[in-house]
């Protein structure tokens, strides 16, 4: 199987798990997408760099999927199970807009990606990785500020995370593995600090809402 075979289902996987993110309530169903999402992005650095340094790219892509696709899905699981929440019940956007709007930001960055020059990686046409990439991070934004639940805006900020991961891993073939590795980390210490916020205003406030905390004056 060729290079560009193992590609296009890592895009349809990308682009499909951020419209389910975007139409689901169910939180623990939003968290096991975020780790399939994680797992397919780990396969990247492998299957672009691993003919140019394959022990980097193998780094690169074992740390991906220990964090994306463990750590963050565990962190994020306990918290849901402390939190006794099962859904977004009122997201400040719907769920059905939610969509048509990733429909927009996919088209946006379609249209992005074609229009810019990118290094061949290779041999492979790498601009539909890049617009994935894009409508990934734009798409996360969108999740962090149209929810009202920390535990969703956590969420987001994986995703955003994992759109910029994309852009690393295909524009960026020659960053060293422990600076790309670092990266990774930083992601996993800033997912860890919200989920810990997450929680204890779970355990004091009872609630998870972060448009109520605003009743908190004085």
């Amino acid at each position: 199987m060729s290079d560009g075979a193992v590609m296009e289902p890592i895009l349809v996987v990308l682009l499909v798990t951020d419209f389910l993110l975007l139409g689901s309530s169910r939180f623990r169903t939003c968290i096991k997408l975020v780790s399939v999402q994680g797992v397919a992005l780990g396969i990247l650095p492998a299957l672009l760099h691993g003919a140019e340094n394959s022990v980097r790219a193998w780094l690169l892509a074992g740390g991906s999927i220990v964090l994306k696709g463990v750590v963050f899905p565990w962190l994020l699981l306990r918290i849901l199970r402390e939190a006794q929440v099962r859904r977004e019940a009122q997201p400040f956007v719907g769920h059905s807009l939610s969509i048509l709007l990733g429909v927009g930001v996919l088209i946006f960055s379609l249209w992005v990606g074609s229009t810019l020059v990118l290094p061949a990686t290779a041999e492979l046409d790498t601009s539909l990785l890049v617009s994935a990439g894009l409508a990934t991070l734009l798409i996360g934004l969108f999740l962090t500020i149209s929810r009202r639940t920390a535990l969703s805006q956590v969420l987001g900020y994986i995703v955003v995370e994992n759109g910029i991961y994309t852009f690393g891993v295909v524009l960026v073939g020659g960053v060293p593995a422990l600076v790309e590795l670092g990266v990774l980390m930083d992601a996993f210490v800033a997912v860890f600090i919200m989920s810990i916020a997450a929680y204890h205003i779970s355990r004091e406030f009872e609630h998870i809402n972060v448009d109520q905390l605003d009743r908190l004056k004085g």
